[in-house]
């Protein structure tokens, strides 16, 4: 299973999977790890063949109809997705098990070549662009040197090439290469090669990519688009850890989700590029139809369309650098999920549009990324001062810093706008001047509160606090609404 994912994670526009069997036994249909397949191949590639294995396990007199109908099961598992309709085959590859002799022909082998057959078409394939190989394996020969061999993923390569390993940051020449035993002087996107270079211990590189010299990248982090995958249950939160499989290699990342700005949410979004001088706000979690934000959206109105980005993004920091083409396949999930658990363990794919190069991409980079908390305090008017002024409490702690809020708008329960002037005191109260002046309904509001509290401070202190709840059951409010960009190191707060 690991195999297949790191199989399919080549660049969008250069995947080189033109077709894929998803292999089902017969007597249990589809399993955890078939679906996972099933989810990568829809990600991945854009033709299938089903092909039901281990018939032979199937009773004689009832194998037809138990072959009928899982054809049926799995024709009706496919409804929903790219591949509904494709073949479905039945074979058996090795009747009777390895432990069978060798006498023992496969059932359904020819008829699976047949429709193999007529499913094969030419691919598109560019030789243009940087050149980047698959290695799966690596050996020596005597008297020439080590053999490579893999499947050109994008580019293409000749003799005398230089080619790069980029895991060990050695660059070799290309001495030969051949093709199915034959020698060639060329090879290119698609192709199955072996490349001999001289001068290199193949036990250094078992799996892995080699590619033009100096045009892969080592990141720290990443920026990438991406999309959950519908059959992952549960939410995908900020914060969380998941396995993240890049290029050729899975390693555990810590993600962060964010969306364009609510105004935004409709706009149309430029494919493989990330426009770094927009904002973005931050989310606690992905915007799905089953997300929380939407569970909260249709708790406050039943009639309410929730209205989801057409695009989100997310960062992701790697617990050890990973090595990567730009604009390559990235797929999360959470493979330590147990295996029988019946459940999809991928959560999402996406592509990756800006990796982090800079070991302190923290000081660096991030503060480039635009992205912003929308913070929201609440305060009360303690009472007025004049036409133009209140005291408000509430909103600021004791310790908190009030001079660094001072500027700020803030807007009055009762319709005014207001401006934080300053501190007043040492308990956390402020001065807020109102430019327009106080409404005289509100005036009279306020002074109203103010004579019940001055009743109230004639008894003890028990029967004032019951006293204060009671009065406070409608206060005129104090709104202090602003953003904070997460990666900002001043900790600035903007008010439009």
């Amino acid at each position: 299973h690991a195999a297949v994912i790191l199989t399919v994670n080549s660049p969008p526009g250069a995947q080189i999977i033109d077709l894929m069997m998803l292999v089902i036994d017969v007597t249990k249909g589809m399993q955890t790890q078939s679906a996972e397949c099933l989810v990568i191949g829809q990600i991945a590639c854009q033709k299938m063949v089903v092909v039901l294995n281990k018939i032979d396990l199937l009773p004689e007199g009832k194998r037809q109809s138990a072959i009928e109908k899982m054809t049926k099961k799995m024709q009706k598992t496919l409804e929903n997705t790219k591949f509904y309709g494709c073949p479905v085959v039945a074979v058996a590859a090795k009747p009777g098990g390895p432990e069978a002799p060798e006498s023992e022909n496969p059932l359904g082998v020819s008829e699976l070549i047949e429709v193999l057959k007529s499913q094969a078409y030419l691919p598109s394939r560019d030789p243009s662009g940087h050149f980047l190989m698959a290695v799966d394996h690596c050996f020596s020969i005597k008297g020439q040197g080590t053999v490579m061999t893999g499947t050109i993923l994008s580019g293409s390569v000749s003799l005398g090439d230089n080619v790069e390993i980029p895991a060990l940051k050695v660059t070799k020449k290309v001495k030969s290469m051949q093709m199915f035993h034959t020698p060639v002087t060329y090879a290119m996107q698609g192709d199955r090669v072996g490349i001999c270079v001289t001068q290199f211990d193949p036990k250094l590189l078992e799996r892995g990519l080699i590619c033009t010299p100096e045009s892969l990248h080592t990141i720290h982090a990443a920026i990438i688009s991406l999309k959950k995958i519908q059959y992952f249950r549960g939410a995908l939160q900020t914060k969380a850890k998941f396995h993240i499989t890049v290029g050729h290699e899975t390693v555990m990342g810590r993600v962060m989700f964010f969306s364009p700005a609510p105004a935004d949410f409709n706009e149309e979004i430029k494919e493989n590029v990330f426009d770094f001088e927009k904002d973005y706000l931050y989310q606690e979690e992905y915007l799905s139809k089953d997300s929380n934000s939407s569970e909260n959206n249709k708790d406050n109105d039943q009639a309410e369309v929730v209205q989801l980005p057409r695009q989100q993004w997310a960062l992701l920091e790697f617990e050890k650098p990973v090595t990567c083409p730009k604009l390559c396949l990235v797929i999360g999930s959470k493979l330590d999920t147990d295996i029988h658990a019946n459940t999809c363990r991928l959560a999402f794919h996406g592509v990756l549009l800006q990796g982090m190069e800079d070991k302190n991409y923290m000081e660096t980079f991030l503060p480039k990324l635009k992205v912003y908390k929308l913070k929201h305090k609440e305060g009360q008017v303690e009472r007025v001062m004049d036409d133009y002024s209140v005291i408000g409490r509430s909103l600021f702690k004791k310790e908190t810093n009030i001079q660094i809020f001072v500027g700020l708008k803030v807007k009055l329960s009762t319709g005014e706008d207001g401006i934080i002037d300053g501190g007043f005191g040492q308990s956390g109260k402020f001065k807020i001047r109102i430019p327009d002046g106080l409404k005289p309904d509100t005036k009279m509001l306020l002074a109203v509160a103010a004579k019940k509290k001055s009743k109230a401070g004639k008894v003890d202190a028990t029967k004032e606090d019951e006293s204060s709840k009671n009065d406070s059951a409608q206060p005129v409010t104090i709104s202090l609404l602003f953003k904070r960009y997460v990666f900002d190191t001043q900790k600035k707060m903007i008010q439009s």
